[in-house]
C-alpha cells in the first residue's frame, strides 16, 4: 500500500502544536500515533532540518501522492 500525504497528515495532526519539529521527531510522532512502518520510514528519511508545518514536508516528498 502506497503512503499518501493524507495518511502522513492523519498521523502528524497535532505534531506542530508545540512549534517546529525536527525530521526525526516527526517520525517518532507518527509512530506514537500508530503509523504504519512505511510512513515512519518515509518520515525518518527527511533531510535534517526543522519543519514548521506539514507544507514544509511536501517539497521534500514530491513523489508522495495526495490521497488514494
Amino acid at each position: 500500500m502506497t503512503v499518501t500525504r493524507a495518511e502522513i497528515a492523519d498521523h502528524l495532526e497535532g505534531a506542530f502544536a508545540s512549534g517546529p519539529q525536527k525530521g526525526g521527531g516527526l517520525a517518532t510522532a507518527a509512530e506514537l500515533q500508530g503509523a504504519r512502518p512505511e510512513v515512519i520510514e518515509l518520515l525518518a528519511r527527511l533531510p535534517e532540518g526543522t519543519y514548521s508545518t506539514l507544507r514544509d514536508l511536501w517539497e521534500h516528498l514530491p513523489d508522495v501522492p495526495r490521497g488514494t
